[in-house]
């Protein structure tokens, strides 16, 4: 019994031995780090070989599972709060370069959905038209973190529709909908239109939603807008805007809401929009100044 309780714990170092060859400092540092947590995982739950191959049944699931409009592991590693972890460290590394200064609008994760190609639009424009769902102006500056607007930064803008569904759930012909890239104008101005998103569930088909059933976690998102901010010079942020009042706010299953995104959206009744637009029917507005850190060097 000796014997088999030292090869358990034996095991470990003989496979980092192997790793004396590798010449790559922060892969041999990762991987060894990676080695030793995956061990230690094994021997603290005295993981079955059933189990074991039930994981591995599950991660070859979550492979399948992609497509180039849906990334199952994207999905994995944001249920289990890795992206956002990542996120954070990230985040974390940032703001340790420019102590005392005014902290840079906080990141989120991307999630599943980003699609790369949106259309380049003009100020005013509404990507929302034709989508399901409560029509919304979006108004706001991106300045860098002393306040100095940026012009020409770049916002690629995306969202689910009113009801929660994104354009690349709606199947392989699917087209390009709520999704837009905007350029600031020379005082840092941004304003487009699109609607007012909805809170949705996670997809719930496939083994990450499985994962969350079993669980016994709710699988939903509070309603929010995707943004990403860019500006020449400066670090670009991957972010949302969040709905104020949106339920889920507290349960995000990805464990993405910050409170200084948290935006309350405004309900207006029909007439003309402080951007001029004649609005027929009720709409909301929702006003959030991006800030963004300068570059390194």
């Amino acid at each position: 019994m000796a014997e088999a309780s030292d090869a358990v714990h034996s095991l470990t170092d003989e496979v980092l031995a192997r790793l004396a060859g590798c010449t790559d400092a922060r892969f041999k540092q990762v991987m060894s780090a990676l080695v030793t947590h995956l061990h230690d995982f094994v021997r603290a739950v005295d993981l079955t070989g059933e189990e074991w191959m039930q994981a591995i049944e599950f991660l070859t699931a979550t492979g399948k599972t992609c497509t180039d409009k849906r990334q199952e592991f994207i999905l994995l590693s944001d249920t289990l709060g890795v992206s956002m972890l990542v996120v954070a460290l990230a985040q974390a590394r940032a703001s340790g370069q420019a102590q005392g200064a005014t902290p840079a609008t906080e990141a989120t994760v991307q999630g599943p959905y980003y699609w790369v190609g949106a259309p380049d639009r003009p100020l005013g424009f509404d990507i929302g038209e034709g989508v399901p769902g409560e029509p919304a102006l979006y108004t706001g500056r991106v300045t860098d973190t002393e306040g100095q607007p940026l012009p020409g930064a770049l916002l690629d803008v995306w969202s689910g529709d009113g009801e929660g569904n994104y354009d690349m759930q709606m199947g392989e012909q699917a087209e390009m909908r709520a999704r837009g890239r905007f350029r600031t104008d020379g005082e840092g101005r941004f304003w487009f239109w699109s609607i007012r998103p909805s809170y949705y569930p996670i997809p719930m088909d496939g083994p990450v939603g499985r994962m969350i059933h079993r669980m016994g976690r709710d699988p939903n998102r509070p309603g929010h807008i995707h943004m990403m901010v860019s500006a020449d010079g400066h670090v670009p942020v991957t972010t949302h805007l969040f709905v104020g009042d949106s339920p889920y706010l507290e349960t995000d299953v990805v464990f993405g809401v910050r409170d200084s995104l948290i935006v309350p959206f405004e309900r207006h009744e029909p007439g003309t929009a402080v951007d001029g637009r004649p609005m027929r029917r009720p709409y909301w507005s929702a006003h959030y100044d991006f800030r963004l850190a300068p570059a390194a060097g």
